[in-house]
């Protein structure tokens, strides 16, 4: 939001959605060592609410797959995933707060193993440089996960669980 209590983007452009993921012959096989790859990353973050609108960050084109760059080492070794976004306009007031929910999601997500980095992509922000260093700084996004009233906005809540009732028992679910 603006700081005149209006919208900064009051119509973006919305674009379609990616299809699921096709299962590959070893997405079940436990003998097989399953490494992270971009669209995993991608299906991680792509689900995560504008900050703004009642739409996905997929949906506003903010986050693509082509933008999410992964080296995973596998269980052994350590790797690192790099997620480019772009805002839908270059004075997006709410940039930082959208790069903090990609990068919380990640963490959250992810294992210790993988470091995780979170950017504007280059040229598609006034702030770019600012809002990077915001971002890689682990004490500010620590700070931010304890502040109670970002953890309220839509794009930053942590997932809750709810009773998913079945025939036979009560099993949880993280929505």
């Amino acid at each position: 939001m603006s700081g005149r209590g209006g919208l900064e983007n009051i119509n973006p452009q919305v674009y379609g959605r990616a299809g699921n993921r096709p299962e590959g012959p070893n997405d079940w096989n436990d003998d097989v060592p399953d490494l992270f790859d971009a669209r995993e990353i991608f299906d991680l973050i792509r689900h995560i609410r504008d900050p703004e609108h009642p739409l996905s960050l997929e949906e506003l084109n903010v986050v693509e797959e082509s933008a999410c760059e992964v080296e995973d080492m596998g269980e052994g070794g350590q790797g690192k995933v790099v997620v480019h976004f772009t805002p839908t306009i270059p004075h997006c007031s709410m940039a930082s707060l959208i790069g903090l929910s990609i990068r919380l999601k990640l963490l959250q997500t992810l294992p210790a193993r993988l470091k995780v980095d979170v950017r504007i992509t280059p040229g598609t922000h006034a702030s770019e440089l600012a809002i990077n260093k915001q971002l890689a700084d682990k004490e500010r996004v620590a700070a931010a996960v304890e502040n109670p009233q970002l953890l309220e906005l839509p794009c930053l809540r942590l997932p809750e669980q709810t009773p998913i009732e079945t025939q036979e028992k009560t099993v949880w679910s993280v929505v």
